[in-house]
């Protein structure tokens, strides 16, 4: 079951869709095909043209879209993601933390979905998760990156997961303790079969990083579902960097390993960029992924 979910999600599905509205701030891809460079713009206008031509590889269509259908309006803002017939209640009403555990076979065994937040441990993964719940300390943050060591359950209005991981890469590790991450969660990420899809976090205030690319290279070649959630959209590094830059450096570099271009979004747990957009995204991959799953 669990190979069959993650080639669902990896593939494009057919069918009708729903819409969802596009705010000032847009994606155009423009390029030709051969190409596939999204890029990004800011600008008080209107949302984007009935002219604006999309590259197919370059958007996430979940199950149940027809590619010839898409228009604009159909795009999450400041994503890739087309919205589709599964997407559902996103609204977190409540989130409690259930348990904290070391080893994968002793989380939780009540078979429900589950995301996985995942990224370098000074990506802001804990503000992010914080920022989804709108609770704060729900997840540790902390001054000293990679304070998480656990799997840790945070069940959300009951009925799914949102799991926090270690994180990865922090600079003042042994290199024994990084290649320990790696034996750590790659058994959660191959054998959880409650595994819906990984969040994996990039920062976008700083260019790609070569960690994050082998992470998401690896979750690629292993078939896990993953979904780039950029963080630090409102902030800007080393001069005249800006995140969108980084972006589109990051998955210009993603692209010369993927066919069909993962699901991605533009996040600030300051500012509360994305947050809506990305649990609605989560919701129709976590309905899909209860309608496929066996009773």
């Amino acid at each position: 079951m669990l190979t069959k979910l993650r080639f669902s999600l990896f593939t494009p599905q057919h069918s009708s869709l729903i819409h969802s509205p596009i705010p000032p701030f847009h994606v155009s891809f423009t390029t030709p095909l051969s190409l596939h460079v999204a890029t990004f713009k800011t600008s008080n206008a209107s949302p984007l043209s009935e002219t604006t031509h999309f590259a197919q590889n370059d958007l996430f269509m979940p199950p149940g879209v027809d590619p010839e259908d898409i228009t604009p309006e159909m795009i999450l803002p400041r994503s890739n993601i087309v919205i589709g017939p599964y997407a559902g209640e996103s609204k977190v009403n409540t989130v409690e933390f259930v348990k904290s555990s070391s080893r994968v076979k002793d989380c939780p065994k009540d078979h429900r979905p589950e995301f996985a937040v995942v990224g370098r441990s000074n990506v802001g993964k804990s503000s992010l998760i914080n920022a989804l719940v709108r609770k704060k300390e729900v997840a540790l943050t902390s001054k000293k990156p990679g304070k998480t060591r656990l799997i840790n359950h945070f069940l959300v209005n009951k009925s799914w997961y949102i799991v926090d991981l270690p994180g990865y890469g922090f600079a003042n590790a042994p290199e024994a303790a990084k290649m320990d991450w790696f034996s750590f969660t790659k058994g959660y990420f191959l054998n959880r079969e409650t595994l819906v899809s990984v969040l994996l976090l990039v920062d976008a205030s700083v260019p790609p990083q070569k960690i994050d690319l082998d992470c998401a290279n690896w979750l690629g070649r292993s078939k896990i579902p993953m979904t780039f959630v950029f963080t630090k959209c409102d902030k800007m590094k080393g001069g005249k960097t800006k995140p969108d830059e980084n972006i589109r450096e990051f998955q210009e570099l993603i692209r010369q390993n993927y066919k069909h271009i993962p699901p991605w979004i533009l996040t600030s747990s300051v500012t509360g960029l994305g947050r809506d957009g990305l649990l609605l995204h989560m919701s129709q991959l976590r309905n899909y992924w209860d309608s496929d799953s066996p009773d």
